[in-house]
């Protein structure tokens, strides 16, 4: 039976020490901007995935995921330590496609709003019927009206 509540608690743990681990065991000049973005760990714990972007350009990021996959074991041994469970998990370093993905769909969206505001342009804006389609009470008559007396 697996625990979910611990597996989040100690993946948000992993989180925290991997990013502590960037900046305090990977001494390259060329790992940019990395930014840790979530980490999973599965139900027994054994293993870790951690996901990450970088600010950049393609060739970065490619700098960057060799550069995680050369410190992996010195960033499993700073979590470890930072841990303090019986099994460390291992690492899985997996590059977020969330910001290329967003900025995608944002490139989407502002097409999809010149489209529509090309299509609200050129259509013809005259009404179908009358400019007031609502049926109106009729006046009464004062002839209609009985006398009631």
């Amino acid at each position: 039976m697996t625990d979910h509540a611990r597996s989040r608690r100690i993946a948000e743990r992993i989180k925290q020490l991997v990013t502590q681990g960037l900046s305090q065991v990977v001494k390259d000049e060329r790992v940019g901007f990395i930014t840790i973005t979530d980490a999973r760990v599965t139900g027994d714990l054994q293993q870790a995935s951690v996901f990450y972007t970088v600010l950049g350009s393609t060739e970065d990021r490619e700098i960057a995921g060799e550069i995680l996959e050369t410190y992996r074991g010195r960033l499993r041994s700073f979590v470890g330590k930072g841990l303090g469970i019986r099994l460390t998990p291992s690492l899985e370093f997996i590059l977020d496609a969330l910001p290329e993905d967003a900025q995608h769909l944002n490139e989407l969206l502002r097409k999809v709003a010149e489209r529509d505001a090309a299509l609200a342009a050129a259509r013809n804006l005259a009404y179908a019927g009358d400019e007031d389609p609502y049926k109106k009470p009729r006046a009464l008559d004062e002839d209609a009206v009985g006398d009631d007396e």
